[in-house]
């Protein structure tokens, strides 16, 4: 396993939307090894999305398991081809990205999803998640889209913060 460079803004490529995934084998496999090594090293990471190491496939790792909002939450995900397929309600919260790592800044997002995807051998998967398990996918989905938080913030000058200090585990989305 590698730990993979984290694209950060202002790099144009955050910007790109990624493509589904076709092909489901050991060499995808290996890659989203290497993107678990990758979150696991960033300070505070929930989260994080192929095309913040710049692969431009729709590949997203989530884990709210050991964080202080930890219930309810699906535990470690490796979701393939997301799509959110419902939501409802809507909640302002705090969030953090690996690739924005000089801010965070508040975002809306809906409290509950409905997700479809594919784990990383093809097999489909069908999610109901809340609270801030929905928002970390949410998060990570965007990155799919060429979104940062930052594109989603209301207001840049009342709801983007300068981060004080980056924590190691816990806390953010990526």
């Amino acid at each position: 396993m590698a730990i993979l460079q984290i694209l950060a803004i202002p790099d144009e490529r955050l910007k790109q939307e990624s493509q589904p995934v076709t092909v489901f084998d050991d060499a995808l496999r290996a890659f989203v090894a290497d993107l678990e090594e990758t979150r696991r090293a960033g300070p505070a990471a929930v989260g994080i999305a192929a095309p913040q190491v710049g692969r431009f496939q729709r590949i997203v790792i989530v884990d709210c398991s050991s964080t202080r909002k930890p219930v309810p939450n699906h535990g470690h995900l490796v979701l393939v081809n997301p799509e959110i397929t419902a939501w409802d309600g809507y909640e302002m919260g705090r969030e953090g990205c690996l690739s924005v790592p000089d801010y965070t800044g508040n975002v809306i997002r809906a409290t509950r999803i409905a997700l479809k995807a594919q784990d990383p051998n093809g097999n489909p998967l069908e999610l109901a998640m809340e609270g801030f398990e929905a928002r970390a996918v949410q998060h990570e989905i965007d990155h799919l889209d060429g979104l940062l938080f930052i594109d989603r913030v209301v207001s840049r000058r009342t709801d983007l913060f300068a981060r004080k200090v980056y924590r190691k585990g816990g806390g953010a989305a990526s």
